[in-house]
């Protein structure tokens, strides 16, 4: 729907909408990066109709006075550079089909970041976390219930760890591959992009202890869909069922799990999330010698600039080695 105030014909936000359907059909976005582009979009149209201009009539400085606006309404620089990318690309579009003759937008720069880097546990919080997710799980005196919901957290942790999955990814992954007797999982990603991820051993373990206690409840009714995102019966089409709408554990109630976990294992709040985890995957592949290709490939990252924020692993790594193997290093 467009705005309020939109003005008529096509330099209203009709033309946001027919970039939104084609990133859609050509690109496979899925309905979150959809919804973020409107967003973005949403609001640049409003300075635009605000401004008594549309899309087809924005020129550079109009473009260069949005990002002042953005910056005057306290948003951070990296949340405005990610505002000129939706508005980059809208441009790109505008230009490409022929509904203008340039794009303000080529000689922008965007804001100024520092470099973010992510945050990651080490492998020793990564091992202690582990441990305390999977604590009394075969204690036969503790309730099914409590049991069952341990060793649910530990298998998407174990799972996670494994695969490096985006949090979306994994807590929507088919009851089938809790059969799987190949050592990878097929992984169909953003933009319907499809990947093989590796399935080690305590992964598998950790799955079939999981879906053990689920398809074995103690008492008849015991196993069937609790509220909150607690683990519902065995049967259906998900690994994680649930009582949600989509009929897995959601994203928010693995999250709010975790920290709990994290916060028995002594690992500050800050410090952990599900895409924290995704990337001790990927730091902890590379400090051990992968490939950073590899690495792009096991994530699903369409391009390995995206990657490239491991890069401060490989320096390091890069110096340890000349440090240590250098005929000429003091050590």
């Amino acid at each position: 729907m467009a705005p309020p105030n939109s003005p008529p014909g096509p330099s209203g936000f009709r033309l946001a909408e027919a970039f939104l359907d084609m990133i859609a059909a050509e690109r496979g976005a899925s309905r979150n990066t959809l919804d973020a582009y409107r967003a973005d979009l949403a609001d640049y149209h409003a300075f635009l109709v605000g401004r008594g201009v549309g899309p087809l009539e924005a020129q550079t400085d109009l473009v260069r006075a949005y990002l002042a606006d953005l910056a005057g309404r306290g948003f951070q620089p990296s949340s405005s550079a990610r505002r000129l990318s939706s508005v980059r690309q809208f441009h790109k579009f505008l230009y490409l089909e022929g509904r203008r003759g340039d794009d303000p937008t080529v000689v922008l720069e965007g804001p100024r970041q520092g470099r973010r880097l992510p945050k990651v546990l080490s492998m020793d919080d990564v091992d202690r976390l582990l441990t305390v997710a999977a604590e009394g799980i075969e204690d036969p005196a503790r309730p099914w219930g409590e049991r069952l919901r341990a060793a649910r957290m530990a298998c998407l942790l174990e799972v996670l760890y494994a695969t490096g999955l985006r949090v979306s990814e994994l807590v929507a992954l088919p009851r089938s591959a809790a059969r799987t007797k190949e050592p990878m999982l097929a992984i169909k990603g953003k933009g319907g992009r499809e990947r093989l991820v590796p399935l080690t051993g305590p992964a598998k373990a950790a799955i079939a202890r999981y879906r053990g206690l689920l398809e074995n409840p103690p008492g008849e009714g015991k196993g069937g869909a609790e509220k909150g995102g607690a683990p519902a019966g065995g049967a259906g089409p998900w690994l994680f069922p649930a009582d949600s709408e989509s009929g897995h554990l959601t994203r928010q109630a693995f999250a709010r799990d975790l920290k709990s976990v994290a916060a028995a294992a002594g690992i500050p709040d800050s410090l952990i999330s599900p895409h924290v985890l995704r990337h001790a995957f990927a730091s902890h592949l590379l400090q051990n010698g992968a490939d950073l290709r590899v690495v792009q490939e096991l994530l699903g990252h369409a391009d390995v600039s995206t990657t490239q924020i491991y890069t401060h692993v490989l320096d390091e790594r890069m110096k340890a080695m000349v440090r240590d193997l250098h005929p000429l290093s003091d050590g």
